[in-house]
């Protein structure tokens, strides 16, 4: 597949507070029939599906909306691209391979970081002290998601070449098995897969991700939805604004419902929530700015086969 062509970045997405649901005679003339939605066990988007806020903005236009779950950025991605999916949630990593591999996605907006909501741990007893001792080392991570991006950062702060490291690819559940019995010697994971291995194993934080990078987690939509219904998307934002007001206030009624949903241990869950960040921000330049940067990393690294720019997948919303 070829690159997208490239677009002029002419406007920043408006702010939350910009994002004020439109009357149902404002949509008419772009309202589609369905919307679905991607998502993973973590973050906004469950806050949003357990509590129907999405339908309550959309279902009284007539727009059916249908929730799909996905293990992983890079699948959800996949499904975007193949036509059965609309928007969705990923962390930073699956868009950069999505855009170097030609997928007609948008950038929406973004969700702000936690730095600490991902990291890369070892077992209590291992040697292994800082970042500069995993030279060598076999390190699982999820391919094409904010764990390899959190990796590669790793890896060339402290100076080393991600061809000195052994990656072991594998998606978090495989992957939380593999590292209780020692099939790599690091795990690079994201809540609530981190705090459940903090609970459950003694572990170490080599690094955590916020001391690396300041990577944001995205919501996107396919580029053909987002530029035939941006008035739909702006009221999906608007639902996942209301989300995240509901989760930044409800730190333990938060864990109990994500607990609820995925069905990871409570006490993990409450870790995660109380440090999680939760909000829906405009794509200012600094944010596509990160973004443009770990996409360079990617590039640097030969796991993405050629340069892109970050701001030609960014939606420019219509104005007025």
């Amino acid at each position: 597949m070829t690159l997208l062509s490239r677009r002029t970045f002419a406007a920043l997405l408006a702010g939350a507070g910009a994002l004020a649901a439109l009357p149902s005679a404002a949509l008419a003339d772009d309202t589609p029939k369905e919307l679905r939605i991607g998502f993973q066990k973590v973050g906004l988007l469950v806050v949003a599906r357990q509590q129907k806020l999405v339908e309550a903005r959309l279902e009284p236009l007539g727009v059916k909306v249908s929730w799909v779950e996905f293990a992983t950025g890079p699948a959800l991605l996949e499904a975007l691209n193949a036509g059965s999916l609309d928007f969705g949630y990923t962390g930073d990593g699956p868009p950069i391979f999505a855009q170097a591999a030609g997928i007609p996605f948008v950038y929406v907006a973004a969700i702000p970081p936690t730095p600490q909501g991902e990291a890369i741990i070892v077992k209590e007893a291992s040697p292994i002290r800082s970042v500069a001792d995993l030279k060598g080392k076999r390190i699982g991570l999820a391919k094409g998601t904010s764990s390899h991006n959190l990796t590669a950062a790793a890896l060339e702060k402290a100076g080393i070449a991600f061809g000195d490291i052994t990656p072991v690819y594998l998606g978090p559940a495989d992957a939380a098995a593999a590292f209780d019995t020692d099939q790599f010697d690091a795990w690079t994971i994201w809540d609530p897969f981190l705090a459940l291995a903090q609970q459950r194993t003694g572990v170490r934080v080599v690094a955590w991700t916020g001391e690396v990078l300041q990577a944001a987690p995205f919501l996107l939509a396919h580029r053909d939805y987002a530029d035939a219904h941006p008035k739909t998307i702006r009221l999906v934002l608007d639902a996942l604004t209301e989300a995240a007001a509901w989760a930044n206030g409800h730190r333990d009624e938060l864990a109990k419902a994500m607990a609820a949903v995925t069905g990871v241990d409570l006490a993990a869950q409450t870790v995660a929530a109380q440090r999680g960040a939760f909000g829906v921000l405009p794509l200012d330049g600094t944010i596509v700015a990160n973004q443009q940067e770990s996409a360079d990393r990617f590039h640097r690294l030969g796991l993405i086969p050629e340069a892109i720019t970050v701001r030609d997948n960014v939606w420019t919303p219509p104005q007025g």
